[in-house]
């Protein structure tokens, strides 16, 4: 079987599976170029040098993210589009520290930023609110997938697990707050933690529609 032959978009897409694997430190040339099953030199045809492998990474992972629809309610648009970054900054959790950091963003990125501004500012939203709007919305995801890695519960019977252990060395009496939140909220039947997301979005969406409706 013919190996297929090396370009752009399969370099990215093996610094991504390295990256997943063992984040953005694992990314060298040499590290891709094993995934790759090909020497290191070979890769420069294709990207000039780490950085451009990192910017090019950070584009695709915006690539993946659903772009908000124009034609949809703003809430509705930028909801879709926050559960879509939260699916893929999920799996590619790495991302997170590079997505701001970056200083040439590509095409997909600065074509996704400008559709989320667009959503908004068509929907009235000053540019000082939209501005806002953004960097509090994108906070949150972040700050929720952040704190999703490295949560250690992953299903209801890992948060069951975890919360009957914290309760078992719980002083109740003490900590009254803290014990009926477990007892009558985290161990409640179908709890899942999962849920607060699209609950804390609606809060945002809320105070922003507020904003602008004044």
């Amino acid at each position: 079987m013919s190996r297929q032959p090396l370009s752009k978009g399969r370099v990215l897409e093996a610094a991504i599976r390295v990256a997943d694997r063992g984040g953005v430190a694992a990314i060298t040339m040499r590290k891709v170029a094993q995934e790759l099953g090909v020497e290191a030199m070979s890769l420069y045809h294709h990207v000039p040098n780490k950085d451009a492998i990192l910017d090019g990474v950070i584009d695709t992972v915006f690539a993946a993210i659903e772009l908000p629809k124009p034609e949809c309610d703003w809430r509705d648009a930028i909801r879709e589009r926050a559960c879509s970054a939260r699916s893929v900054l999920s799996r590619h959790s790495w991302a997170l520290g590079l997505m701001d950091s970056r200083r040439t963003p590509g095409p997909a990125t600065l074509l996704h930023h400008n559709a989320v501004l667009g959503v908004l500012r068509e929907a009235g939203f000053t540019l000082p609110l939209a501005v806002h709007a953004v960097s509090l919305i994108d906070s949150y995801i972040s700050g929720f997938v952040l704190q999703e890695t490295n949560l250690p519960v992953a299903t209801p019977n890992d948060i069951e697990q975890v919360a009957g252990g914290i309760l078992e060395h719980l002083p109740a009496n003490e900590l009254p707050y803290l014990t009926e939140v477990i007892v009558d909220y985290a161990l409640r039947p179908g709890y899942d933690h999962t849920n607060e997301f699209g609950y804390g979005l609606d809060l945002i969406l809320d105070a922003l529609e507020a904003r602008r409706q004044r």
